[in-house]
């Protein structure tokens, strides 16, 4: 266990697996002289081109999704490829989700971001993925309707959360405990909705329920604070759950959301259009 680790195998693997790993701190330029060779200095010329890069993210993002109607995000892990039963659920969610009128938002990745937009793209629905370029670049996955690229990890969240009324969390590792946490506390603090939490197989999120009682016994959670989260191994009981939600203005756009002809992969060789990033 890692906790039983000494210091010194603690710093070994470190410097073996993380120090060279990323991006450099950067500190203010006046202290540049102090600075290891491998960081950069914070300039103030270097913070305001980084300002517009974030605004210009911010901006694209709006003017490609203001006019969505009703969306869910799924959230889950790129790893899970075609064949496994994590991949076969998120395609499930995304095709019930697609029925009841919703567009599916997802990460526009592989693994389960590719299976929730192929549930949808294949029952009719619309399928959008919010791309991020990495250092080993994350292309697309073949079944969005619409690609926008992000190159800031923070901006593409909050379009992710922004433009949806509920969110699915199906199996996944760091980035998806992060996506899920953070829609939770911004649920939990009234900053958004409240909106439906839904967590994808019972068998995987089982281990979490008893870290969460523990916080609820040491006061750091209030157990009242919890109730827009439900666990379920079903796609269409998740879906009914959200529908059931919404308000109903929301759910009567759901009835008017325009349907396209269901289409298989052949089909989509011209419909993935990427927003590239200019920085």
């Amino acid at each position: 266990m890692a906790n039983r680790q000494s210091i010194d195998q603690w710093e070994r693997s470190w410097q073996q697996h993380w120090a060279k790993a990323g991006t450099a701190y950067e500190l203010p330029a006046e202290h540049a002289h102090e600075r290891n060779f491998l960081m950069q200095s914070r300039t103030p010329e270097a913070e305001k081109a980084r300002l517009t890069r974030i605004h210009d993210e911010f901006v694209r993002g709006f003017r490609r999704l203001h006019k969505l109607g009703p969306a869910v995000t799924v959230f889950g892990s790129a790893r899970f490829n075609d064949g496994h039963r994590y991949y076969k659920l998120g395609v499930e969610v995304g095709r019930e989700l697609a029925k009841a009128g919703f567009a599916v938002l997802t990460g526009g990745g592989p693994g389960i971001m590719e299976a929730a937009n192929r549930g949808a793209h294949e029952a009719g629905g619309k399928s959008i993925g919010l791309n991020i370029i990495l250092p080993h670049e994350q292309e697309p996955n073949p079944y969005v309707d619409e690609s926008i690229e992000f190159h800031y990890f923070f901006v593409r969240k909050v379009m992710l959360v922004k433009y949806s009324c509920a969110f699915v969390i199906m199996p996944g590792g760091l980035g998806t405990l992060d996506e899920m946490y953070e829609a939770g506390t911004l649920i939990q603090c009234n900053k958004i909705g409240p909106f439906p939490v839904i967590g994808m197989g019972t068998r995987f999120w089982r281990p979490l329920r008893p870290f969460t009682r523990h916080q609820i016994r040491e006061g750091a959670v209030g157990k009242e604070e919890l109730g827009f989260v439900r666990v379920t191994d079903s796609a269409k009981e998740a879906v009914e759950l959200i529908v059931r939600s919404l308000a109903s203005p929301v759910r009567s756009r759901l009835a008017v959301s325009p349907r396209r002809k269901p289409k298989g992969r052949a089909g989509i060789s011209g419909i993935v259009k990427q927003a590239r990033c200019r920085r």
